[in-house]
């Protein structure tokens, strides 16, 4: 598809590691489709690889209490955004995630009369769900990774296309080659691995890390053949992460890698993981998985007291799937005590194990649509009937 023969700009504005690897694959899209389309704006390594020009770098932050610490400069990067795309005036504005960012910068951009997409429906359909009727004055179109989105949305009268999730078309269909990833991580292939991903922003880290080692401790004293990998996401979380090990762990050896957090998984017989993109990722790979989430005290009260959370589960693997096949232990229960148990059940029963990663090939064959061609193909539309 080409019907609109002239040079495009597009803003995009990602904000962390997931809406990172999303905007990189919908810019390649683009660029097949469309190529004669200059990029600018919110950037991961990997956007910029893939030939966005940088107007900020991201800056992750979450959760409803973090945020107001950093509120200020947030503020300030979303102003100087803004005000950057209406003197430039793009062709349309594409928000990848990152919703409490985005939305309001879309809804300014939308108000301008300049055309706004946003790449992955904020999950109102799990909590506070009248945010949904906003969608009509702060976006043209809403590109959506899961199909029940789409009917979801359409009782609000909004712009929705499905168009599947970018990660089902890249990670292959086939189960990942453990032997062979443990091999290339300098892992012993005979004895059992543990993959821990404790989360991609520093937050998320600094709730998890003591849990996840305590819990790897607690396993290796009942099962010393027990191996441990962990990839972190920069320079700053691993040292972060070293530290912890030394001070409340010493001598337990956890291999710390560089990223690669899906040859992690794919060397692992299971994943202990946080809540978010990785346990999507750790489906894909066919990998069974313990869930682990801790917010911070204010936010988890918030939530609790006013009736916020409206979705039986908190990891993506079990809302996709008929059953929960992930434990899930938040908060109090988020402890070695805990997730250890769940860990070595798992390693300990291979028909559950083999069970599990055929229930998630099912998923990952019903996800996989080539997303990013999708996406594309909506967001050109769009162009066309806005031009």
């Amino acid at each position: 598809m080409n019907s609109i023969a002239n040079p495009l700009r597009i803003g995009i504005l990602a904000n962390e590691v997931s809406g990172d690897q999303l905007a990189a694959a919908l810019i390649k899209a683009l660029q097949k489709q469309h190529p004669a389309i200059h990029f600018e704006g919110m950037t991961g390594p990997l956007m910029e690889e893939a030939g966005c020009r940088s107007l900020a770098p991201m800056d992750p932050v979450m959760g409803l209490t973090e945020i107001l610490k950093h509120l200020p400069r947030l503020l300030r990067l979303r102003r100087r955004l803004v005000d950057h795309f209406i003197q430039e005036r793009p062709d349309l504005v594409i928000g990848v995630d990152a919703p409490d960012f985005n939305l309001a910068l879309e809804r300014r951009l939308k108000a301008a009369g300049i055309p706004t997409a946003h790449f992955v429906c904020p999950s109102v359909w799990a909590w506070r769900q009248g945010r949904a009727k906003k969608f009509l004055h702060t976006i043209d179109l809403m590109l959506c990774i899961f199909d029940f989105e789409v009917d979801f949305l359409k009782d609000y009268q909004v712009n929705a296309t499905y168009v599947g999730h970018p990660l089902a078309d890249q990670i292959p269909l086939e189960s990942p080659d453990a032997t062979r990833l443990r091999e290339s991580l300098s892992l012993d292939p005979d004895r059992p691995v543990v993959a821990l991903l404790p989360g991609s922003r520093m937050s998320e880290v600094a709730r998890l890390a003591d849990d996840f080692i305590g819990t790897a401790e607690w396993c290796i004293e009942r099962l010393p053949s027990l191996q441990f990998v962990a990839p972190m996401v920069n320079e700053r979380v691993r040292q972060a992460y070293r530290m912890r090990i030394e001070e409340i762990a010493p001598g337990l050896d956890i291999k710390l890698l560089d990223g690669q957090p899906r040859e992690a998984i794919g060397a692992a017989d299971v994943v202990l993981t946080a809540s978010g993109t990785a346990t999507l990722e750790t489906l894909l790979l066919k990998r069974p998985m313990v869930v682990a989430y801790r917010l911070s005290p204010l936010s988890h009260w918030l939530i609790r007291t006013f009736n916020l959370l409206k979705i039986p589960h908190v990891a993506i693997a079990n809302l996709l799937s008929d059953r929960p096949l992930a434990p899930e232990f938040l908060q109090d229960e988020c402890r070695s005590d805990r997730l250890g148990p769940a860990i070595l059940d798992l390693l300990e029963d291979k028909l559950k194990r083999d069970e599990i990663a055929s229930h998630y090939h099912e998923i990952h064959q019903r996800l996989r649509c080539s997303a990013a061609d999708k996406a594309a193909e909506a967001v050109l539309t769009l162009i066309g009937n806005k031009g």
